[in-house]
């Protein structure tokens, strides 16, 4: 299984690739892709509807001011969806880190803090995730946790 990271802007990467690093140290296969769910509505949506076909086991979206990506690919999907709320609109990200907890019962997203904090504990969830039926990414957890949370 590998991991799909999904975030509204291009803009959005540099905080992303510490998702992706980290990803990339426990083993987990990943793919990063840009696609707004305003901009890109169509694109999103067939993202989501063949994520499972296409290998993915969970994604990991990352969006900042009304930040519907992580919502919209909850809607599409029954894979895990982890949100990452960007800074962009108002300080601190606030106005992101609402709009992806404040979902609606029944579309779940795994919401964790806002930018680079938030974009690693999206690996390491994932990982965690993932170690549950993988013997080598359960290895690779239990060397991070031994190392007191350092990679």
């Amino acid at each position: 299984m590998k991991v799909m990271i999904i975030m509204g802007s291009q803009s959005d990467e540099s905080v992303m690739k510490e998702c992706q690093n980290w990803l990339n140290w426990f083993g987990i296969e990943n793919d990063m892709i840009v696609a707004s769910a305003h901009r890109n509505p169509d694109k999103v949506r067939d993202l989501m509807v063949n994520a499972q076909a296409n290998g993915y086991g969970a994604v990991v979206a990352a969006a900042g001011m009304a930040a519907a990506l992580p919502g919209v690919c909850s809607a599409y999907t029954s894979l895990p969806v982890l949100g990452v709320p960007l800074d962009g609109g108002l300080p601190g990200g606030i106005d992101a880190l609402y709009s992806i907890v404040q979902m609606p019962a029944g579309l779940p997203v795994g919401t964790l803090a806002v930018g680079k904090a938030g974009a690693r504990n999206a690996a390491v969830l994932c990982a965690r995730i993932f170690a549950l039926s993988d013997e080598k990414i359960a290895a690779k957890v239990a060397e991070f946790k031994a190392n007191e949370y350092r990679i």
